[in-house]
């Protein structure tokens, strides 16, 4: 993953891609920034794994400005935001959809319920979900669907 991005780089500044370049840079940065976080040295590689976490934090940065910006009236930064977001998730394994999420809530349920009448508690039913869902699923959205379905 670590080399991937490194040599979207150089077609990224051939294409004069600016905010592509930008956005392929700031990730290249945070891995850094992780890598010396992991004790380790800033040339050192992350594994997948790691990357693709660090992706992931990223991506929820970004989310969040774009709220934020939002709510502040600031559609060209809500547009830049939404711009980085869309090459961040280029790298990202794909995700599932609402229905196949909706389809593990339901077998989770039916099985920690197993025969009791009650509803889980909705901390230990949205853990018990995401670790079924592992990478694949947005947390935001299973615990939407979590919670309307125990409502």
């Amino acid at each position: 993953m670590h080399e991937k991005i490194q040599n979207e780089i150089p077609a990224a500044m051939r294409k004069k891609d600016q905010v592509r370049l930008t956005t392929l840079r700031g990730v290249l940065a945070a891995f850094t920034n992780e890598s010396v976080a992991l004790k380790r040295t800033p040339k050192d590689k992350l594994s997948d794994e790691e990357a693709i976490a660090v992706i992931r934090r990223l991506v929820k940065q970004r989310k969040d400005s774009i709220e934020q910006f939002k709510k502040g009236g600031r559609q060209d930064l809500v547009n830049n935001e939404e711009a980085e977001l869309k090459v961040l998730e280029e790298f990202l394994p794909a995700q599932m959809s609402e229905e196949k999420i909706r389809e593990i809530v339901l077998r989770k349920l039916n099985e920690l319920k197993n025969g009791s009448t009650s509803s889980p508690q909705v901390g230990q039913f949205m853990g018990a979900v995401m670790k079924e869902t592992k990478d694949q699923a947005d947390g935001t959205l299973v615990k939407k669907i979590v919670e309307e379905i125990l409502s």
